[in-house]
């Protein structure tokens, strides 16, 4: 049997004729950016993550970025995030002149670690970016405490967790602002790239609407310097016809991932969701002994994984400058050698998740 990690035909099929229709719709209105339709669901979008304002942008990186922007941050300050991620979330903090500071994890969420972000501040902190790894909010409530404390903003880089909830309540609006990634394969996922930006705050709407085209509020007339970081009209097409079914979709999530965790729980360490969390489960990571041994045996069995991530961010040549050696964050080192993640896109089949878990077992039994 093969289980692929992530197989797009299987979503798309059921709704082609739909997806065709907004295809032609936009293709006839000739009109390809920030239309009617990126307004439409720039609405959906707010509307469904209980958010005041949603400016559509060109991807998750970009929204990071113009987050950042927005909110002042440059050259000489210092934003805090969490090293066990994509590179985006510390990338754009040096692109914009700023210092990446990276604060360890904790070791059975994979979240940030909250409790150790104050030993991170300091004069020149100006931002928290904690990231909703695969699918699961991070403890917003002390770090939103923490910044108020210390007059720091907050960027939710939430490229995994759009529909996740936390204490009960939609990820997206707990920060000053909060960026969503559409990437192929993401939950709910664009035909190509695209992103969102979230936020309750007018005066940040209204500046980061004018950073996604070259600081205009007004055609032509530019207050200041910006980037062309526009969502597609397309794009918002489709997504619009996908959202849709995007509750569904996680419902589905769940439902596979409890059926890993009856199945695998006494064989590796299934993904903790914290009690004030419900996951989306983007990912279904598990830590794991002999992980790559794990990996290849899945992979001659026709079953997909991946790693999400092998190499911590303060541990990549990129970032070498920063003077990290290992060993210092020593719980995001462990969890990169540990880590890997299991099919759980909402088409699996029952049969196929079982498949799964079986060879899992089997493995171990060797």
């Amino acid at each position: 049997m093969k289980v692929p990690f992530i197989d797009l035909e299987r979503q798309h099929k059921p709704i082609k004729k739909d997806l065709m229709q907004a295809f032609e719709r936009v293709l006839d209105s000739n009109k390809f950016i920030l239309s009617d339709e990126v307004k439409k669901f720039e609405n959906e979008i707010a509307s469904y993550t209980e958010t005041k304002y949603a400016i559509g942008v060109s991807n998750c990186t970009n929204a990071l970025l113009l987050s950042l922007k927005a909110l002042g941050i440059g050259t000489g300050d210092e934003v805090i995030t969490t090293p066990f991620t994509f590179v985006a979330t510390a990338e754009v903090i040096a692109i914009l002149g700023a210092r990446p500071v990276f604060c360890d994890i904790d070791g059975k969420t994979f979240n940030i670690d909250v409790k150790k972000i104050k030993d991170h501040i300091s004069a020149r902190t100006r931002a928290i970016i904690p990231v909703h790894l695969y699918g699961q909010a991070a403890d917003m409530a002390e770090m939103m405490d923490l910044a108020r404390a210390y007059n720091l903003k907050v960027v939710e880089d939430m490229a995994q967790a759009i529909g996740a909830k936390y204490k009960g309540k939609m990820v997206g609006n707990l920060g000053d602002t909060a960026c969503i990634s559409f990437y192929v394969t993401k939950n709910l996922n664009a035909l190509g790239d695209a992103g969102m930006i979230l936020t309750n705050d007018e005066k940040l709407d209204t500046k980061i609407r004018a950073y996604r085209v070259h600081g205009a509020q007004k055609k032509y007339h530019h207050d200041f310097l910006g980037y062309n970081d526009r969502l597609d009209a397309m794009q918002a097409a489709f997504l619009s016809i996908k959202l849709k079914y995007l509750d569904d979709w996680n419902a589905k999530r769940r439902q596979i991932a409890k059926r890993y965790d009856e199945g695998l729980g006494n064989v590796v360490m299934t993904p903790h969701i914290s009690k004030d969390n419900e996951s989306v489960y983007h990912q279904y990571t598990i830590r794991a002994e002999k992980r790559d041994e794990l990996g290849n045996f899945l992979n001659s069995k026709g079953i997909g994984t991946a790693i999400h991530y092998p190499v911590p961010l303060h541990l990549q040549p990129a970032f070498r400058y920063l003077g990290y050696k290992e060993g210092d964050l020593p719980e995001a080192e462990q969890a990169a050698g540990e880590v890997i993640s299991l099919p759980i896109q909402q088409d699996l089949t029952e049969e196929e998740v079982d498949y799964v878990i079986e060879c899992v077992k089997q493995f171990y039994k060797k």
